[in-house]
């Protein structure tokens, strides 16, 4: 077992890691009836890629003998009706100027360790993913 579930009643569950015992909580968005106070599934969802992205991106960085700290990606989410569902997941990643100073070589590892995590292969084909490097935006694009 990964994990329990537990519905808290008013669209709200507590989410409870087996492992570390670490829990939070979900709430329904405002435009499905809920509170909006929390994450909602289809956040944790969208969210989950970002940080699954930044987590195999630190892994192939600490291989390669320097670290990540700060490096941050912003998640939009957008959801289609008929059925229900998310539609999209737009990622904007900022880079720390100490970032910076990788060479063109690194950054093309980094960007393609990201497409590679499990979330990326997870996602459905139907879902849009768009990405923006930003400061490591490649080379022929800028």
């Amino acid at each position: 077992m990964t994990s329990t579930v537990v519905y808290n009643g008013g669209l709200r569950t507590t989410c409870t890691h087996l492992q570390s015992g670490n829990s939070f909580e979900t709430d329904a968005p405002v435009d499905n009836n809920g509170k909006g106070e929390r994450f909602s599934p289809t956040d944790l969802m969208a969210t989950s890629l970002g940080t699954c992205m930044l987590t195999v991106m630190g892994i192939k960085a600490r291989s390669m003998g320097f670290d990540l700290d700060g490096l941050k990606v912003s998640v939009l989410k957008t959801m289609k009706a008929e059925p229900r569902r998310v539609g999209g997941i737009g990622l904007t990643f900022e880079i720390p100027d100490n970032l910076l100073e990788l060479d063109e070589k690194t950054r093309i590892i980094m960007r393609r360790t990201a497409e590679t995590c499990p979330v990326w292969y997870s996602i459905h084909p139907d879902i849009e993913v768009t990405y923006d490097w930003g400061k490591w935006t490649p080379a022929a694009a800028e």
